[in-house]
């Protein structure tokens, strides 16, 4: 079992691109939480209770964040942010072996890799979470970041675990839709 502190979730409607253009409203929930990291302050090779707290409750999370959106999922992201008594590779067991599943789950499927950012962290850091396409890993359209922050987390045993869905891409996108062929 895992120690919760609290969940956070940031909504935002985009509805007019950074120099006021009106764009079609863009949704994108975020889902934070914070819990105690069970491996702070040692080095542990065997991280696989970090892989089950990931993936139970990011099943919950990604739930609720989904729940909250006005339209279907169409790109994912996720990240973690390590306090400072913990180690880097501890954000990567929670976010990455089993944290996809539910999230795909959540998404109603998922052929693309989530993609994902970890880093080491006082309270009040933000981190950068990654966006792109749920299932087409070429949609520039859909690589996107939102920063993400929690005032008083991770306290240095904490690791604050984030995941966001996005029901469109960015705000009038126009570096098209895929790799340039030569």
């Amino acid at each position: 079992m895992f120690q919760l502190r609290k969940k956070v979730f940031v909504k935002e409607v985009i509805t007019s691109d950074q120099f006021g253009q009106p764009c079609a409203p863009v949704c994108r929930v975020a889902a934070l939480a914070v819990i105690q990291n069970p491996l702070a302050g040692k080095f542990s090779e065997d991280l696989s209770e970090l892989f089950e707290i990931g993936g139970m409750l990011g099943a919950d999370l990604a739930a609720e964040a989904v729940s909250q959106l006005d339209r279907a999922p169409i790109s994912y992201g996720k990240a973690a942010i390590v306090g400072a008594n913990g180690d880097l590779e501890q954000g990567g067991a929670l976010i990455h072996p089993k944290l996809g599943a539910p999230m795909r789950a959540s998404a109603g499927g998922g052929e693309a890799v989530i993609p994902s950012n970890a880093k080491l962290g006082a309270p009040g850091c933000a981190i950068d979470l990654p966006l792109g396409h749920k299932d087409n890993p070429w949609s520039f359209d859909h690589f996107d970041t939102m920063t993400l922050s929690i005032p008083d987390a991770p306290k240095p045993d904490e690791i604050v675990m984030c995941l966001a869905y996005a029901d469109g891409g960015r705000p009038i996108p126009r570096c098209g839709s895929g790799p340039i062929k030569n």
